[in-house]
């Protein structure tokens, strides 16, 4: 008996693991190919219902409708994108083209007044000490320059090729929108099409999985909506306690960082707190230090927690699989590893699969 458990333990295993690899492996490498169709997919499921709403409201042909939406949609997009894109790109390179002034004038007369104090130390000690502090305070300043000059450099030609990457960019830009057109002109047969080739009870498993995701991801969405409002009240309050001129702007601003796994309000705050203590400003930079580590410690504690309730799993799994998710998939999978867990859930408690006991 015991022998009979190991091997269908073994088998169970061995199917799950080949069916998460192979999902992993289409989600890594299969998706990027056909990512301008998924994202025209999405967009006319989106758009469809606004589109059905206003042809039988005004009573006009679907198609005209749908065309016209379409154009508003992508053109709304598209200058807010090119606004701010061309603000966000000059703004990058106008930073790091300003690393090596601002080491030249702040940095470097801040370690120089440092190493001083050091060796003015050190001579009270033991003066065969200083020709050795000397040399390595020289190395320390020369070897710092050239390595944020350095990275200046390199910065600056990632985002030079970056921009010369525009033209393919651009043209997956295209691949999406002409699918959209088609996608939203012929909405309701592409997607009976697509049902249709599944069988009945495949058919309302398909449309209870839709009906699951779409509710899960709008909850995730209001999640992160009401974080980002608890970040932007903590950062209005902690900057104007230490006196930042604009505050609540500047809190809006970092609070839209917040939500992204790469920059978060670290982005912004880190860099201006050390700028703040090279400017010799420490009581700036200690208050913008303690605003961070206060928003740091309440968002790790709150997100969990809120993400959780909405989508239905344990704080603890949510966080893994918050951290997971942007791990293997950055933004998308931030969402998209807790919500897939919920479903997988959801199908479970329900007995359509047989994952969990």
């Amino acid at each position: 008996m015991d022998t009979e458990k190991r091997k269908s333990f073994i088998i169970n295993f061995g199917y799950y693991f080949i069916i998460i690899g192979m999902v992993f492996i289409v989600l890594k490498y299969g998706l990027p190919f056909i990512a301008p169709f998924v994202s025209a997919f999405v967009i006319a499921f989106l758009l469809n219902k606004p589109i059905t709403f206003l042809a039988k409201r005004c009573h006009v042909n679907r198609t005209l409708i749908a065309i016209a939406i379409v154009l508003v949609f992508y053109s709304i997009i598209g200058i807010l994108f090119a606004l701010l894109g061309i603000r966000l790109f000059v703004f990058v390179k106008e930073l790091f083209s300003y690393l090596p002034n601002l080491y030249a004038t702040e940095i470097q007369p801040f370690l120089m007044q440092l190493f001083d104090s050091l060796e003015h130390y050190i001579s009270k000690m033991d003066v065969s000490l200083l020709p050795a502090m000397n040399e390595f305070s020289s190395n320390v300043v020369q070897s710092l320059g050239e390595l944020i000059s350095s990275f200046s450099m390199k910065m600056i030609g990632a985002i030079s090729n970056y921009a010369s990457s525009l033209p393919g960019f651009f043209i997956r830009i295209l691949f999406t929108i002409i699918s959209t057109f088609f996608l939203v002109i012929d909405y309701k047969k592409i997607t009976a099409f697509l049902l249709h080739q599944l069988k009945d009870k495949h058919q309302k498993l398909m449309i209870e999985i839709k009906d699951y995701v779409v509710n899960t991801l709008f909850k995730c969405i209001l999640s992160y909506a009401l974080i980002m409002c608890i970040t932007f009240a903590e950062l209005s309050v902690g900057l104007s306690i230490i006196r930042i001129e604009n505050a609540v702007l500047i809190a809006f601003v970092i609070s839209i960082f917040d939500i992204l796994p790469v920059l978060g309000t670290g982005g912004i705050m880190i860099p201006w707190t050390i700028i703040a203590a090279l400017q010799g400003n420490y009581s700036l930079a200690l208050g913008l230090l303690i605003v961070y580590i206060i928003i740091t410690i309440i968002r790790n504690i709150l997100e969990p927690k809120i993400v959780g309730s909405q989508v239905g799993l344990h704080p603890l799994v949510t966080l893994m699989s918050l951290f997971v998710g942007a791990q293997l998939f950055g933004v998308l999978g931030l969402f998209g590893l807790p919500i897939t867990l919920s479903l997988l859930k959801n199908l479970n408690d329900k007995g359509t699969i047989h994952i969990l006991k």
